[in-house]
């Protein structure tokens, strides 16, 4: 691990008041989550279509996020 990135991971971990060790597993299991929930979409759209502007933004809005505006 480049030297930089494990100071920030410390630091993060500190900052959660967890070990580093608890950080990365926390962090690990967040990515195969992400990983899950990307392949479930695309699944998802296979099947039904992609999904349009207004899904999308509706979505986002749930979610307490800024609209996509990247989406036609």
């Amino acid at each position: 691990m480049p030297p930089d990135l494990g100071e920030a991971v410390r630091q993060a971990a500190a900052r959660q008041g967890a070990s580093v060790s608890t950080w990365l597993t926390q962090a690990a299991a967040d990515k195969l989550r992400n990983e899950f929930l990307a392949a479930a979409l695309d699944q998802w759209e296979a099947e039904e279509g992609a999904f349009t502007a207004d899904e999308l933004n509706d979505a986002a809005s749930r979610l307490g996020l800024a609209p996509r505006r990247d989406v036609a």
